[in-house]
């Protein structure tokens, strides 16, 4: 699986692609990333790369964050050292507020710890996935988390009018059923948007336009990787 990025949802515009047709495309501030680790299989048992991004104020990092990305000698550090452990390498960076992880397939991808990645990663990638997380509305009704049609608003329905209704499942089997469509909480969890199309890309302010909506708030955190869908050609799969 090829390395990815990290970025920030910055909104939606609309553009005009060559043949003058109006796309809808999801501005994205792809990177620069900072490559901070590389996992193996002989250290950690899977071969990932780590890149960070959006750098955090030194006075806002804890002392561990600001050890994972350069020396600062302390007294762990230093008694490893005159044990004979080598230390691993540091990519000598500022402390980043979003960290991610890429699963590889073991393979050489040229990259080295304190290499800077950008947009230019995706150049000839038409599709991508983007991973981020959707907004949060707390604790939702039936109506707005399923979109449920509310019950009637005759005389004889008295202030249940946005209930979901009776879930009873009589005598048999007398218990309600597991996944059962009810009011709790809505949002705030991870969602893929898979195979959307890259329509441009603007290595200079390091920014990425993908056709379509992308999941999260604007100035949200979003992965954007190589999608993992493959798209069925015309014909293929069907038998005479």
């Amino acid at each position: 699986m090829p390395v990815g990025l990290l970025g920030r949802k910055i909104g939606m515009t609309q553009i005009h692609d060559d043949e003058g047709r109006l796309l809808p495309v999801t501005v994205i501030e792809a990177g620069p990333c900072v490559v901070l680790a590389l996992r193996t299989r002989d250290r950690e048992g899977y071969d990932a790369v780590q890149i960070g991004f959006d750098d955090k104020p030194r006075k806002r990092a804890i002392r561990s964050e600001r050890g994972h990305v350069a020396a600062i000698q302390s007294k762990r550090q230093r008694q490893r050292q005159a044990a004979g452990v080598e230390a691993p390498p540091r990519a000598d960076c500022e402390p980043k507020r979003f960290i991610r992880e890429f699963r590889t397939d073991g393979e050489d991808h040229g990259l080295e710890i304190g290499q800077t990645l950008g947009p230019a990663l995706f150049d000839g990638v038409t599709f991508v996935d983007v991973i981020g997380t959707n907004k949060g509305r707390g604790f939702a009704g039936v109506m707005k988390r399923h979109n449920f049609s509310g019950q009637g608003a005759s005389h004889g329905v008295k202030r249940v009018h946005r209930h979901p209704g009776s879930i009873g499942m009589s005598a048999d089997p007398s218990r309600v059923f597991k996944g059962t469509r009810m009011a709790g909480h809505y949002g705030n969890a991870r969602n893929t948007m898979r195979h959307l199309r890259v329509v441009r890309i603007e290595q200079d302010s390091n920014l990425l336009l993908v056709k379509g909506a992308v999941p999260g708030p604007v100035g949200g955190y979003v992965m954007i990787r190589h999608t993992t869908k493959r798209r069925r050609k015309a014909g293929e799969g069907t038998t005479s």
